[in-house]
Parts: structure tokens; sequence; C-alpha cells
């Protein structure tokens, strides 16, 4: 059982969700609709004492969900009143231990159930703040664990609740490490210093590989297919495209455009397409304009329809999430000049 979280028309929804095993892969179903406020379901008798709405309970009985001890108090707990959360901070975390894996009936074992790569870098980054992720074959299996016998959607509920601790100036550099961006580059500093790489070549690796793992039925396992980007992935869009590396010196700058301007230039490997009627109507050009453009006047036109698009500076949503698909696809076929 978890608590998920939704966007609706730009406001917040939160959900009672649990994973299941259906005799193929881990599922979700919402259990309860806790709306835009859940903190509205806790009750306070006095002092620092609280407890969930019984009504809540009673619904999960209903629908014979088993519940651990603390599950209910983990999932309302970010709602709770600030000082009674001050005041039962200690106590809380006084002799809690560690929350076990439920394993569904029927389900495989743990050793049997693979995790995902991309989960595992996701994870790594978040528990060790590395950039670097060369050795993660070596961290121990039971590591990951935490993310065994969940659904897919519980997992992603579970790296946005994780996300949260990043600083937004991390955001940039977690999405190319996630994403593993630097195998693409024989430089030995692009794991660390990504920087120092040409960004428009770091965007197409990006764009190439945020729509292979939209279209990877393996990781999405247990969720419909969808031909736009899946609203999962829509946060690294954003995380990649609103932020920058750390900023550089004028000295980064200048070994930067020198190592830009005397190496070649990499073609992406993109998996799917988007049609050339498509693409047109997305970046507002002719078809044969579009055909027309260098590699770099497809890269200004691209940042500048990004600008254009993001729906905070009021812009068409799903516009902003087809571009990389459609900037990625003219791309393939060009040369570099």
């Amino acid at each position: 059982m978890y608590l998920a979280r939704k966007n609706i028309d730009g406001v917040l929804h939160y959900y009672i969700r649990e994973s299941y095993w259906d005799g193929r892969h881990y599922l979700s179903r919402d259990l309860f609709d806790l709306g835009t406020h859940p903190g509205e379901y806790i009750i306070y008798p006095g002092g620092n004492a609280f407890y969930v709405d019984p009504e809540i309970e009673d619904r999960l009985d209903a629908l014979g969900v088993y519940m651990q001890g603390d599950d209910l108090e983990d999932i309302f707990w970010p709602f709770l009143n600030p000082r009674i959360q001050r005041a039962l901070e200690h106590f809380r975390n006084r002799g809690k231990r560690s929350p076990q894996v439920q394993t569904a009936r029927g389900a495989p074992a743990k050793n049997e159930l693979p995790v995902h790569p991309f989960d595992k870098r996701r994870l790594h980054y978040l528990k060790f703040g590395r950039m670097e992720q060369g050795y993660l074959w070596l961290i121990p299996d039971k590591m990951f664990n935490i993310l065994r016998h969940k659904s897919r959607d519980e997992i992603e509920q579970l790296f946005i609740d994780m996300e949260r601790q990043l600083n937004p100036r991390e955001y940039k550099a977690y999405a190319y490490v996630i994403f593993d961006i630097n195998r693409f580059f024989s430089e030995s500093f692009a794991a660390k210093k990504p920087q120092f790489l040409k960004q428009t070549d770091i965007d197409e690796y990006f764009n190439a590989e945020i729509c292979k793992l939209n279209g990877d039925a393996m990781f999405w396992s247990g969720m419909a297919a969808d031909d736009a980007l899946h609203e999962y992935l829509i946060r690294y869009l954003f995380m990649f495209y609103d932020y920058d590396f750390a900023p550089r010196s004028w000295v980064e700058d200048y070994i930067r455009n020198f190592i830009n301007s005397r190496r070649g230039h990499r073609f992406s490997t993109q998996t799917g397409s988007v049609s050339m009627k498509e693409a047109s109507s997305i970046f507002g050009e002719t078809e044969a304009a579009l055909k027309k453009m260098s590699r770099q006047e497809l890269s200004r036109n691209f940042r500048r329809r990004a600008r254009e698009f993001h729906p905070d500076k009021g812009g068409d949503q799903e516009k902003f999430v087809a571009l990389p698909r459609a900037y990625d696809s003219l791309l393939r076929p060009k040369k570099s000049n």
C-alpha cells in the first residue's frame, strides 16, 4: 500500500493505492481517493495525539487489504500538523524497523525479479550522489530489493518522492546520469564533467534515450503503452531542459570550446520516429524547409520551440512533450556540416 500523486489540470490529487500480482506481472489499483487535501482525513483529539479517519480503514478492510502496523500513519505523515510532526519525530523513528517487502501470493521470489538498469541508476544516484556509475554492477543485489514486488506505478511514485531531496542545481546532472548519456562519449571527463561536452550532442542523445525508454515494454510491464511520452517521464524533460549543469568558470568554457572545435560529430541511434508531416506541424515549418535545415539550424529551432512550448510559459504541453521525438526523427538523416 502506498501514497500516489497525480497532477490533474495543474492540481495535485492524492490516492491510496496498492500493487498486486496478476499472474504475469505487478499491477496497481486505487483503494481510496484522498482528493486534494489528504490532511482533512487526520483527526486531532488533543495534545499531540492524532488518528486517521476510521472511514478509510473501514473501506480498506472491506476491500480485503492487508495493512501492517504503521501503513496508514506513514501515508498520512507528510500531511500531519508540522508542530506535531516535530514533537513525535523522535518517537516515530525510535525502534522502527525497515519495512519488509511483501511478496504477493504466486509471485516469483525476489531474486527472480530483475531490476531495470534505469531504476538501478536512479537509486544509485539518489543514495550516493555519484555521477560515475561504472562500478554499478559491483553493488550488492540486495540494495535493490526495495524496488522488487512493486508495480511500475509504485516504483515511479517511490522515485518521485525520493527525487524531492535533489537540489535543483543537480537536476540536469541527474537526468544525464540516469539516462547513461556519458556512454556515448569517449572523452575521459564525460562521466564527471558533461559541461565540457558539446551540449547539442548531449541534447540529441538525451532525446533518443528518453524516447527509447518510453517504448521499452519490459520497463513499463503491467502498464498500458502510449505513443505519447509517458506522464512519468515528462518530469525528466523539465529537469533536463529547464536547468543547466553546474556553472562553469571561464577557463572551463575555454577548454570546452577548444575540445568541441577539434572533434567529430556524433550521430543519434534513436529508435522510433515521427512522420515528416507531424514534425512539420510541431516545428511550424514546411516539410521542405525542415529537409533543408542543417543540424545546427535544426538545433537552434528546437531550442526556440522548446522555450515557446514550455507549459510554465503558457505554451502547449502536448507539443512540448512531442518535440524531442520530432527533433530526433529529423536529425537522424542529416549529416554534419
